[in-house]
């Protein structure tokens, strides 16, 4: 018996709120925490809107790793949509509210020794509180946006307009560059929101888990990481929790749809090292059929060799706002014989390509990207410099941090617009693959890819910082 009980291995149950950029760091961290000794069981949800491609993943992601249990709770549906509001966001946190007697039911049947939640499942706190459970924060985006959400019930009582009011007005929170108002994300810019509401009242709650996980590390953010952990950023005396950064943690690709798969790297392996200019926009970055010109339109013209996934235009019809578009037809969106006049040079693959795996490939020399975190920690693994177009999310208030703190981006000029022309187009892909800014940022990036390196291997930060929370359960499970 005693032996058995020796052998016995604790179990974390990580609860990732819906979508490909929180599910799939959040896949990592359990394969970090199942080479510590811990049993995982990852919970998924099924929200009636877009997400990404999570299905597969996830298919691929339970066959790779067989020791990582996926508990799928009953669907919910949202009709009418509890929320009137146009943001995923609002959306899952009504998702989240509403699965809470589910999350209790399995909690008491699963006896983990703790409980992990995603960024904006805070509503899973009142459940952990009911059962005695520890409850961590697993924040799968910058330090510098942790701060920020910190810090938003100060922002919050100290105005009484919404950011999108105060237009290019600073928004200064402790250890972060100034913050055009216009650029904090996208739910948050009207106040009024739901999914504003529901910013507001996750960062309330954050100061009430016993620790924050983040996926970042100490090289890359010092400055915001020092602020936080010094209590800086949260009011009215509240204890901050302790930190624990473990990143980068990035995926693997596996599971994922293999479309274009062959041709992709098949046409990568031709191409002569660090030419080729990679074009990415995340699972949910969608262009109008005009900027799809425009974009093709400044490519051709650069003289760049490209790799550009391509995805369908966003749907006019708002009742279909929220769901995935279907497969583009390259030949009509773009320019009338572009795909013949640049064959050779440039490479079009539809909806999907596996991003990780294409940035480490020694023929990519720049990325294009919306700056989502998953995106930036990718290239920045691979030591490929970045040109940042942010789409929706964060992604605008992650440009202020990349391009202004961490100096690892530049950014097209006329992203906050309707259409970014397709001479700005040529001129930044230019830049980034020709000019000696662009060679200097490729060296800056090549140096945190070392930085990187360092943190996770044995004695490295985040490896500390993994086995200081991991031993802390563990401990528990002793006493």
């Amino acid at each position: 018996m005693a032996a058995e009980e020796e052998g016995k291995r604790e179990m974390i149950v990580l609860y990732p709120s819906p979508g490909m950029g929180h599910l799939v760091p959040m896949v990592e961290l359990g394969k970090l925490f199942l080479l510590h000794g811990l049993d995982v069981t990852i919970i998924i949800l099924d929200p009636p809107y877009n997400t990404g491609s999570t299905a597969s993943f996830i298919a691929g992601a339970s066959v790779a790793n067989p020791a990582i249990s996926f508990h799928r709770f009953s669907p919910i549906a949202l009709i009418p949509p509890a929320s009137s509001s146009p943001h995923t966001e609002a959306h899952a946190f009504d998702l989240l509210r509403l699965s809470n007697p589910s999350l209790v039911s399995f909690l008491r049947s699963a006896a983990p020794r703790a409980l992990v939640v995603d960024m904006l499942c805070c509503f899973a706190l009142d459940v952990a509180a009911e059962l005695g459970l520890p409850c961590y924060l697993f924040f799968t985006s910058a330090a510098a946006a942790l701060a920020t959400f910190l810090y938003l019930p100060t922002l919050h009582a100290a105005a009484e307009k919404s950011f999108r009011e105060l237009g290019r007005a600073p928004v200064l929170v402790p250890g972060n560059p100034p913050i055009p108002a216009d650029h904090m994300p996208l739910p948050m810019l009207d106040r009024d929101d739901d999914a504003y509401k529901g910013f507001l009242y996750i960062s309330t709650r954050y100061p009430d888990t016993h620790g924050i996980i983040i996926n970042t590390f100490d090289a890359l953010e010092p400055r915001a990481l020092e602020t936080i952990a010094a209590g800086h950023c949260i009011a009215h005396g509240r204890a901050t929790p302790p930190l624990y950064p473990v990143g980068p943690l990035i995926t693997s690709d596996v599971g994922r749809e293999k479309i274009g798969r062959a041709d992709c790297f098949t046409w990568l392996d031709a191409q002569p090292r660090d030419s080729v200019v990679f074009l990415c926009f995340g699972s949910l970055g969608l262009f109008t059929a005009v900027q799809l010109k425009e974009i093709a339109s400044g490519l051709e013209r650069s003289g760049q060799r490209f790799l550009w996934v391509v995805r369908g235009p966003p749907s006019d019809d708002p009742a279909k706002r929220l769901e995935r578009p279907p497969e583009p037809d390259v030949d009509a969106l773009l320019p009338e014989g572009f795909l013949e006049r640049t064959r050779g040079r440039g490479l079009v693959v539809k909806s999907w390509a596996p991003q990780a795996e294409v940035l480490r490939h020694g023929a990519v020399g720049g990325f294009v990207t919306h700056l989502g975190w998953n995106s930036v920690l990718e290239a920045i693994v691979a030591g490929v410099p970045m040109l940042g177009w942010p789409l929706y999310a964060g992604q605008r208030m992650n440009k202020v941090f990349l391009v202004e703190e961490m100096k690892l981006a530049a950014a097209v000029d006329g992203y906050e617009g309707e259409v970014v022309p397709s001479e700005e187009i040529e001129s930044k892909v230019r830049w980034l693959m020709e000019s000696e800014g662009g060679q200097e940022l490729r060296e800056r990036t090549a140096a945190m890819k070392g930085r990187a390196a360092e943190a996770l291997r044995e004695g490295g930060t985040s490896h500390v910082a993994l086995l200081k929370v991991v031993s802390k359960w563990k401990c528990m499970a002793i006493e």
